[in-house]
């Protein structure tokens, strides 16, 4: 199935450490991850995730490099 053409529906999901992912919404979420408040269709979800992923860094590292500073 083309990329465009998946009109399936997804959950953004988020870890512990504050990385972002997508997740078909029928399917059950994985441990280690959590719903991140929106759901769509995939590029709606990307979307989202481009808004709100802001710093690629995972959480224990920007606190380490935090507390370094």
């Amino acid at each position: 199935m083309p990329a465009d053409d998946d009109d399936r529906t997804y959950t953004v999901v988020l870890n512990d450490e504050e990385q972002y992912s997508i997740w078909l919404t029928h399917q059950p979420i994985p441990p280690g991850w959590r719903e991140a408040g929106k759901q769509g269709v995939k590029q709606e979800c990307l979307a989202y995730i481009d808004e709100v992923w802001t710093d690629m860094r995972p959480l224990s590292l920007r606190r380490h490099m935090d507390a370094s500073a």
